[in-house]
């Protein structure tokens, strides 16, 4: 049987016009970066990220500092800390301490704004609990220990005090993971069942970074079998060179998922445990503080950072939403 090449030619031409036109069509419907634009009010603000029509929208505004967004385990309630300046001294001379730092709550469409504590000792990282009845939190009272209280600020009750400073606090599932001594620990909700999950090498050592060697910002994954964490690997910068592991909450299987050694952290799991979403703050020398995303084994690591957000914009503290296809995440307007 004869082939008419004329008509096959004719064909091949028909699909690439179709092609073409779709393609055409598609980008129509597509938001251009330059019909954007990102809300500013004040210094800080939640933003929320959708990852398919990256248009973005301003939860809530602050002139004073924003930190370390989690949300509820229903999906319509932030969690996060603010400075609030209560005419107190603030800051503790050649200390990261912040004496005006406290736990608030807002629901995600940005009604319903709540200051959660209200001291003078310096509170930070808070994190639902299982059931969103409690919020697990760190306190700065002695040392930086892990606490607990009712969701509307009551019962404020202490959880562990390892005697030094417990930081970098998540909480899922009913278990706490944490960092102490640049090392990664877990253990039960009612401060039962400690176990060290990691023991980096030169953990504690002090170089040319800010921190010392060691494993920081831990996150368990959705079904409670993984942990996510950074690991400053290098002290070529003074932010410390990172990459990001994975590893058993029994210690075992470690492996490393990026190994650009970028200042880079605070990585959270997508709520479906497909995908992680971190931050990058610099590259060798250069301010980047752009939102990063990755599938949980590394492939496909990508900044997901919208083309359109200012060059004085710095993202921080990443989460993903309830369905996974939005990401919250704090912004700071850096020249303000």
């Amino acid at each position: 049987m004869s082939i008419n090449k004329k008509m096959v030619i004719s064909a091949v031409a028909v699909v690439v016009v179709a092609l073409i036109l779709a393609t055409s069509i598609t980008n129509n419907n597509m938001p251009s970066p330059e019909n954007k634009e990102l809300e500013h009010d004040q210094k800080w603000g939640i933003y929320v990220l959708d990852l398919e029509s990256q248009e973005t929208e301003l939860v809530y505004s602050s002139a004073d500092m924003l930190s370390r967004i989690r949300l509820n385990n229903a999906g319509d309630c932030l969690v996060f800390s603010q400075q609030i300046d209560n005419g107190n001294e603030c800051t503790v001379e050649e200390s990261p301490i912040n004496l005006c730092e406290e736990i608030c709550s807002i629901s995600v469409n940005g009604e319903g704004y709540r200051r959660i504590t209200n001291n003078e000792f310096w509170d930070l990282v808070p994190n639902w609990s299982a059931d969103d009845s409690q919020i697990f939190f760190l306190s700065f009272r002695e040392t930086l220990d892990i606490f607990k209280m009712d969701s509307d600020g009551s019962n404020i009750v202490e959880v562990y005090d390892s005697g030094v400073h417990d930081s970098d606090l998540y909480c899922s599932g009913g278990k706490l993971v944490f960092t102490q001594n640049s090392q990664i620990w877990m253990m039960n909700e009612d401060g039962t069942g400690l176990i060290q999950v990691t023991d980096p090498p030169r953990a504690g050592e002090r170089g040319d970074a800010v921190l010392p060697f060691g494993d920081y910002d831990p996150n368990l994954s959705p079904d409670g079998s993984k942990i996510v964490f950074e690991r400053m690997v290098d002290d070529q910068t003074s932010h410390g060179n990172y990459n990001m592991y994975v590893i058993n909450v029994d210690g075992t299987g470690e492996i490393a998922i990026t190994d650009t050694g970028y200042t880079q952290g605070i990585a959270v799991w997508s709520h479906s445990g497909e995908r992680i979403v971190y931050l990058v703050g610099a590259i060798g020398n250069d301010a980047q503080y752009d939102i990063y995303v990755m599938n949980s084994d590394g492939s496909q690591n990508r900044n997901i950072t919208p083309e359109y957000f200012p060059a004085d914009f710095l993202c921080q503290h990443a989460i993903f939403s309830k369905d996974d296809s939005k990401i919250f995440f704090v912004g700071e307007w850096y020249s303000d």
